[in-house]
């Protein structure tokens, strides 16, 4: 990528939030028409946004998390959808993800003040269609950029609980919750985190 298209101003930046918000979470209430697997037509955007085609394509070219997919006449977000408020569902956003069959960790960022009930109930999406993991500890993609711990996830127990995992386009791995028994590791990422790391995987049972 060149260093034009790296060096967003303020209007892009506000334009990204847009359109991500447009095409992960507002598009019903806009009226923008959306099928179930988050695709809308380009003009439609441009439209609603009131964006030239060009400032849609360097949306999507300096989208830090590469969130946007754009594919001739059509762009979606990868992933992300907010549960109501858009048409797609859960069946037709996994079909257009690719099956991860890894049985490699994988990891899901959070609050300590979360670890209460993920220890109690594991993870769950909320608002989203699908909780999001990351592939690495290190990873930008996937996971909130401030975040106190990360869970380790083993994609085998959560395959054994019936539960499939999905990868976006983007590299954001999904699954529609985890269970419990599949979050088998904790690492601090903070340093009060790190100061308390004995107490917090004493949450979920795992040895200092």
């Amino acid at each position: 990528m060149n260093t034009a298209l790296r060096m967003n101003t303020k209007n892009d930046i506000r334009r990204s939030k847009k359109l991500s918000w447009l095409l992960r979470h507002g598009a019903r209430e806009v009226g923008l028409p959306m099928d179930a697997a988050g695709w809308v037509s380009v003009p439609e955007v441009l439209r609603a946004l009131s964006i030239t085609r060009a400032q849609l394509e360097h949306a999507v070219a300096t989208n830090r998390k590469r969130r946007l997919q754009l594919d001739g006449e059509r762009v979606r977000a990868c992933q992300g959808h907010s549960a109501d408020g858009t048409p797609v569902t859960l069946e037709a956003l996994e079909a257009s993800w690719v099956t991860l069959t890894s049985d490699a960790l994988v990891w899901h960022g959070t609050s300590r003040g979360a670890l209460e009930s993920i220890a109690a109930a594991g993870l769950v999406p909320a608002q989203r269609t699908h909780v999001h993991l990351a592939e690495a500890l290190e990873s930008v993609i996937g996971k909130r950029a401030a975040v106190d711990v990360m869970l380790g996830v083993d994609p085998s127990r959560v395959r054994a609980a019936g539960v499939g995992l999905f990868t976006a386009p983007n590299g954001v791995i999904l699954a529609r919750r985890v269970p419990r028994e599949a979050i088998v590791r904790l690492e601090p990422m903070t340093r009060r985190a790190r100061a308390a790391a004995e107490a917090l995987r004493a949450i979920f049972g795992f040895a200092p």
